[in-house]
């Protein structure tokens, strides 16, 4: 087994960000670019929030050259991803199928997801899709107790969530972003692999596909919201560590240990494309984890849409934005799509932001682009940010 290495923290920065491919084109154009994208990352979240372009969709767009909307129903359909849980709900490669097993078994043993299960009412939903194919939650309103709400659901919505977290059934498409559901052995491909992976096996998934997307971990990391891995984990680092597939590492100020591949000198020598701004979703795999950011990025963040008006510090919405290998800044924005406007509602640097005028150059070239993302024509900023905010009146200039 090696010795510690020793690394910058823009070092680590750099393996963090050549894993995410977001500084820089690594994928092909267009549906293939979209599949590449999902294989690399290991997962995209899928989230309903549209006061800008939903997070999936955004999250592949910062990554694929002429990425479009329908790449995903495209996918879905030729049954290269599939629709799971990951930490939230999100798309997956189909091969990634096996590794959801563990998760699903846990669930129909017992483990609680949200809500008690109703065994009838899951017989019965069974039942009909097994006869009458494919069916959305909304195919079931003649049942007793059915209800719409997101928050307030019926039994028969209870009993498809069940359902479809313990593996019996998986989404076969969307149809208006409404889920449409299907038993699982009709939407896995009879060539994927189906068996359950062994703890051994299943935590050396989660490593090496960890270290994938993200460059570099911690040991809390690699087991991220799989609870009881810990100890598999744990070994399968030591077995890593033995063999050299991955290195222990040490980054200067920082107290956890970090691990990464066992290439480390050859993934550093690779070029870190820095000169455009990045507008991040605020669910972006880059971000997502708060304090993973914190402590690489010094860039303390929590999305505020959650939080009560009063108490927001920074907005709504906000999308961090990356630059020259940082997170420098924080934006929040709305597009009002009836009015072709996309709209900045509030801007804020970072202390360690020190190229104001070059940064606020890029970011009104990106502002731009991301616009027309969002199918709005032309961009405004509210009265009082222009007047209060030298930096959004130096952004206002350049757009």
């Amino acid at each position: 087994m090696k010795k510690t290495v020793k690394l910058t923290s823009q070092q680590a920065r750099k393996l963090a960000l050549l894993g995410q491919c977001v500084s820089g084109t690594g994928f092909d154009r267009g549906l293939k670019g979209t599949h590449q994208a999902i294989q690399a990352l290991g997962y995209v979240q899928i989230d309903t929030i549209s006061v800008i372009e939903r997070a999936h969709h955004h999250t592949l767009w910062n990554r694929v050259p002429h990425y479009r909307h329908r790449y995903l129903d495209k996918l879905v359909e030729q049954r290269a991803i599939f629709e799971y849980w990951s930490h939230a709900a999100a798309w997956l490669p189909i091969e990634e199928y096996r590794f959801c097993l563990p998760r699903m078994n846990a669930i129909r043993a017992g483990q609680r997801h949200w809500y008690k299960k109703d065994q009838k009412t899951m017989n019965h939903v069974l039942a009909r899709i097994r006869s009458d194919g494919p069916l959305q939650a909304k195919d079931f309103e003649e049942h007793s107790g059915f209800n719409s709400g997101m928050w307030k659901w019926g039994p028969v919505k209870q009993a498809i969530e069940h359902l479809f977290m313990q593996g019996d059934l998986l989404v076969t498409r969307r149809d208006s972003f409404q889920k449409v559901f299907d038993l699982a052995e009709r939407v896995i491909p009879p060539h994927i692999d189906t068996s359950t992976p062994s703890k051994n096996e299943y935590a050396h998934h989660l490593i090496d596909t960890y270290l994938k997307a993200h460059g570099i971990a911690t040991t809390r990391e690699f087991g991220y919201l799989r609870k009881g891995m810990g100890p598999a984990i744990k070994q399968a680092i030591g077995e890593k560590l033995e063999t050299g597939d991955m290195l222990k590492v040490g980054i200067s100020k920082h107290r956890a240990d970090y691990f990464v591949p066992g290439d480390i000198e050859q993934i550093l020598s690779q070029r870190l494309v820095s000169s455009r701004v990045r507008i991040l979703s605020p669910f972006d795999n880059l971000v997502i984890q708060r304090s993973r950011i914190k402590d690489l990025f010094d860039f303390d963040y929590q999305i505020e849409c959650y939080v009560p008006a009063g108490k927001r510090k920074h907005g709504y919405y906000v999308c961090p934005m990356l630059w020259r290998g940082n997170l420098v800044a924080r934006m929040d924005a709305k597009a009002d799509r009836r009015q072709q406007c996309f709209i900045i509602r509030n801007l804020h640097l970072e202390p360690k932001l020190k190229a104001v005028d070059a940064f606020s150059r890029a970011l009104a070239n990106e502002i731009t682009r991301f616009a027309v993302f969002n199918q709005c024509e032309r961009i405004e900023f509210e009265p009082n940010l222009i007047n209060n905010n030298p930096v959004a009146r130096l952004v206002s200039q350049y757009t």
